[in-house]
């Protein structure tokens, strides 16, 4: 997939309200948006930007009615070791420091059967790329567990995870090469990669993903391109404020819709924005507003179409988090009931009494999911070996266990 070779650093006003809703009308007639529209609209603000959000509103009630769903899910970071520097990343952890470490497989069981005894149904394995590529640190503890990598580790956990909990694991393992995707694929329900930016001037010194080469848009779309062939159901999404260019979104959110436009694959958009921490490099960058955030889920709906599942973490707005609902949003994700938010630990999930309650309040019905979206609940998109596990826990859900 070509990358967009325009680079965007103007400076560009907000439009005003009579522009906006010219191009709303035009985007309802058409039930489509163009780039260049996109480009405007994410810079609305104030009541323009309410009438792009009541038209955001308006599709994903389309395409998803007053439902708003999210998983229950186990949290397992299998490795926080990482060949990446990302300038935003507080999960990744360099082999000298005290909390560097590999999961035994004792503690990975442990997780997942304290998970499932508190009902949660997805295990989501976090975990860096390719961590032994750098550092020697990685290969000893793989040479002791007794594994030739970090990705067949992986696969071996997520085999015991779903053969002895029953739990689903969701796999965000970092790249993978399209060999590894389909050897995942018989222990998984689905994948997932953020995108985060199509931009490769987040990779130049000084930006976000400098001396990060897995953050390379073009080997993450190759991976992306990749799960749509296999036919993996595959989530991911885009993380706006570390250095982008709110065009730079716009791109980015299109190039996700032109893969899924070709594979049906995308199963879930996220749209999560960047918290400053104390230990990274980027922890005095100003954080995305509020605006920021609702012009962007705004925008991304437009972009993606009312059908699409579209999420925003609610941990990383626990004050605002309801207002999402009304700029297209119709997903919380994964909340988990018994671990943390490993990537933004300062960050409590929601309780799920809080969660029902503020969705409640919107207007909207909460509702459970799996970690693979009802459309995606097909042999044409599951692993046989995966799908009695599935089975189980849809009927589980249907007697209301």
């Amino acid at each position: 997939m070509n990358l967009p070779t325009i680079v965007h650093h103007r400076t560009v006003p907000a439009p005003n309200r009579d522009a906006v809703r010219r191009v709303l009308e035009q985007v309802e007639a058409r039930g489509s948006i163009t780039r260049e529209e996109a480009y405007l609209l994410i810079h609305a603000r104030g009541t323009a930007l309410v009438q792009v959000m009541a038209l955001a509103a308006a599709w994903r009630d389309r395409g998803h009615g007053r439902v708003v769903s999210y998983s229950r899910n186990v949290f397992i970071p299998l490795t926080n070791l990482c060949r990446d520097k990302c300038a935003y990343c507080t999960f990744a952890k360099p082999p000298g420091h005290p909390e560097a470490r590999y999961l035994t497989p004792d503690q990975v069981l442990a997780i997942a059967r304290h998970g499932a005894a508190h009902g949660c149904r997805e295990a989501l394995f976090s975990l860096g790329d390719r961590p032994e590529a750098l550092h020697r640190a990685a290969r000893e503890w793989l040479r002791r567990l007794g594994y030739p990598s970090t990705v067949a580790y992986l696969e071996a956990m997520a085999r015991r995870v779903l053969e002895e909990t029953g739990l689903l694991p969701h796999l965000n393992p970092g790249v993978l090469t399209y060999e590894e995707m389909a050897r995942l694929r018989g222990v998984a329900a689905s994948m997932g990669l953020m995108l985060e930016n199509v931009s490769p001037r987040l990779m130049e010194p000084g930006q976000a993903h400098h001396g990060c080469p897995d953050k390379d848009p073009r080997v993450r779309l190759r991976m992306m391109e990749d799960a749509g062939r296999l036919r993996i159901p595959f989530t991911t999404g885009i993380l706006i404020g570390i250095g982008e260019t709110p065009e730079e979104r716009v791109d980015s959110l299109f190039a996700i819709a032109d893969l899924h436009a070709r594979y049906g694959h995308i199963q879930e958009v996220i749209v999560q924005n960047f918290r400053a921490k104390p230990d990274i490099r980027f922890r005095d960058r100003p954080e995305p507003s509020l605006w920021d955030m609702l012009a962007t889920l705004a925008v991304a709906r437009l972009v993606l179409g009312p059908e699409m599942n579209l999420q925003a973490p609610p941990n990383l707005a626990p004050d605002a988090y309801g207002v999402y609902l009304l700029a297209g949003a119709n997903d919380w994700g994964g909340v988990s009931p018994v671990t943390v938010d490993h990537i933004n630990p300062e960050a409590p999930w929601p309780k799920l009494e809080e969660l029902r309650r503020v969705t409640e309040e919107a207007g909207f019905v909460l509702q459970e999911r799996l970690a693979v979206y009802p459309r995606y609940l097909t042999g044409e998109w599951l692993d046989p070996r995966v799908w009695p596990y599935v089975q189980s826990h849809l009927l589980e859900m249907g007697s209301g266990e």
